[in-house]
């Protein structure tokens, strides 16, 4: 969230203008700050503690070049969050764990599953002989030859008249 935000919804909230609520805003820090400097920390009930602290001189390397380098001492603004503060940001990390455990089990459930049903076999398709209820030799590819008439067996294209002969050419 940024400060032009903050102003939005502080003025939305209560009814000023923006312009007006971005002044008091900057204000509350410009007080911050000043504080800061002239006395070096500022405790807000119920929000937290601002605090400028001194870090001492020390020597540190170039993680580049990996020569020792020397830092001189400085002064930071550390800030320590107030119980409300905490408490709800302990909520926050409380929720999203339960939220995480979730999805973790759920995850779980479903490589158990994934396992579950790699385990059972596949059902066998069975073979075009297996499917017919007479065994594989008695099924022929070659057909069954057509019932003779006058001792000559009738061919396609062929008709069998009775009394008649199909060698001799005679109708």
């Amino acid at each position: 969230m940024t400060k032009k935000e903050i102003v939005k919804a502080i003025s939305d909230e209560i009814g000023l203008t923006q312009l007006k609520t971005k002044e008091i805003v900057q204000k509350t820090f410009d007080a911050i700050v000043e504080t800061l400097v002239a006395d070096g920390r500022i405790e807000l009930r119920n929000f937290g503690v601002f605090e400028v602290k001194k870090r001492a001189a020390r020597k540190a390397r170039n993680p580049r070049t990996g020569d020792k380098v020397f830092v001189p001492e400085k002064f930071v603004v550390t800030f320590k969050p107030g119980k409300e503060m905490e408490e709800k940001v302990r909520q926050l990390e409380e929720a999203a764990a339960r939220e995480a455990m979730a999805r973790h089990e759920q995850e779980q459930a479903a490589e158990r599953a994934a396992e579950q049903a790699a385990a059972i076999p596949a059902p066998v398709a069975a073979t075009p002989a297996q499917s017919y209820s007479e065994p594989a030799a008695a099924i022929s590819p070659v057909p069954a030859p057509l019932p003779s008439v006058n001792g000559h067996e009738s061919g396609i294209g062929e008709t069998a008249v009775p009394g008649t002969s199909l060698d001799s050419g005679q109708v």
